[in-house]
C-alpha cells in the first residue's frame, strides 16, 4: 500500500505525520537510474535528465527516515491547525520515496470554481498544490538519491549543499593572488560573483592535480583559446583578469572546457561537461 507523509515544521521529536493511504501520488514519473547523471555542479541537465547520489545512506546528509524500515502504522495523522507548518512531503510508493518542497505559494485559500458534471463553487479550503514531478526520488533497492535541482532538496537533506561547494572568501582571494593572475581596475575577491566562487572552488581542486609542467600547458591552452577575451602577457606568464567574465574565462580554460571541432575546426566553449569514461 502506497502512502503520503508530511514532515512538520520546528518539531524534532517524531516531525513525521500520515496524510493519506492507499494513494499513489506521482504515477508518471519514469526514472532510469544507468542513464542519471553522478552529481557534478559543472553539469547542465538536459530536459529528461535527472542527477544521482549513490550510495545515499552512508552520506552524512542521508536522513534517518531512509535508514530504517518503514512502517505505516509507526506515525499518526496530521492534525488540521498542522496544515500550515508542512516543510516538505514525501510519498511512499513500494520501496521507494518521493519527496516534495513545500513553499508558501503551494497553499491555496480561495473560493474556486468546479467543473465536474456540473459547475459548482466550491468554498474558502485549504489545499495544497502537487507538481507533477518530485523533487527527489530514493531508490531503496539502489541505495540512490535522484534529484534535478540541488537547492530545492538542500532544505530536506540538510548539508547536501555540500555537494555544490563554492569557495570561501579566503579561497577566492587565495586563487586570484596565483602567479598566473594580474589583477587589474580594482577587481578582487569582494566582487567575484557567486557562480564564480563555485568554479574557483572546482579549478583549485583541478590545479591541485595538475604536474607543474601541466600547468604551464594548461595556461598556454588557455591563452591560445581565450586571446581576443583575455589578456595574456607571455613574458611574466599572467592573465589580466579585470572582469568576472574575463575571471569566468580563465576558470573555463582550467577545467579545459575549451576545444576544437573535428570536422570545420570551429573552436567552442563547452558550457557543460560530463565524464564519458
Amino acid at each position: 500500500m502506497d502512502h503520503v507523509l508530511a514532515r512538520v515544521k520546528r518539531l524534532t521529536k517524531k516531525p513525521f505525520f500520515k496524510l493519506v493511504s492507499d494513494h499513489t501520488l506521482y504515477e508518471n514519473t519514469n526514472v532510469n537510474l544507468t542513464t542519471c547523471v553522478p552529481y557534478s555542479p559543472g553539469h547542465n541537465l538536459d530536459e529528461d535528465s535527472w542527477f544521482k547520489v549513490e550510495q545515499f545512506s552512508q552520506q552524512s546528509f542521508c536522513i534517518g527516515l531512509l535508514k530504517n524500515d518503514f512502517d505505516s502504522k509507526d506515525y499518526s495523522d496530521l492534525k488540521k491547525e498542522q496544515f500550515p507548518n508542512i516543510a516538505y512531503i514525501f510519498a511512499v510508493q513500494g520501496e521507494d520515496f518521493y519527496f516534495q518542497k513545500i513553499t508558501s505559494s503551494l497553499f491555496i485559500k480561495k473560493k474556486i470554481i468546479g467543473f465536474g458534471e456540473a459547475v459548482e463553487i466550491e468554498g474558502s479550503s485549504n489545499r495544497l498544490v502537487i507538481n507533477d514531478q518530485p523533487d527527489a526520488i530514493y531508490f531503496k533497492q539502489s541505495d540512490a538519491l535522484v534529484f534535478r535541482n540541488l537547492a530545492a532538496i538542500s532544505g530536506i537533506f540538510k548539508g547536501i549543499d555540500a555537494l555544490y561547494r563554492e569557495a570561501t572568501q579566503q579561497e577566492a582571494e587565495t586563487f586570484l593572488q596565483a602567479e598566473f593572475v594580474d589583477l587589474k581596475n580594482n577587481y578582487d575577491a569582494s566582487k567575484v560573483s557567486k557562480p564564480n566562487r563555485r568554479r574557483i572552488a572546482l579549478a583549485m581542486d583541478s590545479l591541485g592535480k595538475l604536474s607543474d609542467q601541466e600547468r604551464v600547458d594548461i595556461l598556454a591552452y588557455i591563452g591560445d583559446y581565450c586571446d581576443q577575451k583575455i589578456k595574456f602577457d607571455q613574458t611574466i606568464k599572467k592573465f589580466e583578469i579585470s572582469t568576472d567574465e574575463e575571471l569566468k574565462l580563465l576558470l573555463y580554460g582550467i577545467e579545459q572546457r575549451f576545444y576544437t571541432t573535428l570536422f570545420g575546426q570551429e573552436r567552442r566553449l563547452a558550457n557543460s561537461v560530463q565524464p564519458v569514461g
